[in-house]
Parts: C-alpha cells; structure tokens; sequence
C-alpha cells in the first residue's frame, strides 16, 4: 500500500516538474500573431502584459518552478490572443 501511495506522488509529482515547453511555444506563436496584427499600436497594455508574463515564465522555467512558469505561460497566451483580437477589431473599425 505505502509503495503504492508513494508510486503515485512521484507520477503525479513527474507532470507537474516537467517544463511548460507547449505552453511557452503557445504563448510566443501568440505574441507574434498580435504584433503582426499591430498590436503595439491598438492593444499595448495587453501585449505588454503577454510579454512580461513570458518573461517571468522564463525566469520561472530557469529556476525550475514549471507549475508557475506553465501558469504565466497560459496568462501570457491569454492576453496575447487578448491584443490580437483588439488589433483586429481595430483594423476593421469596430469600436
């Protein structure tokens, strides 16, 4: 039983200590679809948010704390696809 409890801490444990490797490339592929949208220009604060959250990520990821870095990683895609989708609505002229 004790074998047992202690097999499933270390495999539960194992897919929380692994690296946000897709989070992360999710949230890049979005900050870059947002800039290309021009984001900088009709949506800064979101896309500045996206930006700094990947940094703390990568700080995160450096200091191995993947639960957090995988959480900043998914805020940053979030407000990444937040920019994009204010870019675009700007670049249609809805208000």
């Amino acid at each position: 039983m004790l074998g047992a409890l202690m097999g499933l801490c270390v495999a539960v444990t194992g897919c929380v200590t692994s690296p946000p490797i897709q989070e992360m490339s999710d949230a890049r592929q979005a900050v870059a679809a947002a800039e290309q949208a021009d984001a900088a220009r009709y949506a800064p604060v979101p896309l500045g948010d996206a930006r700094r959250f990947i940094a703390y990520a990568e700080e995160q990821i450096r200091s191995e704390d993947y639960a957090l870095a995988r959480n900043n990683a998914l805020r940053a895609k979030n407000r990444a696809v937040q920019a994009l989708q204010v870019s675009e609505a700007a670049a249609r002229g809805v208000n």
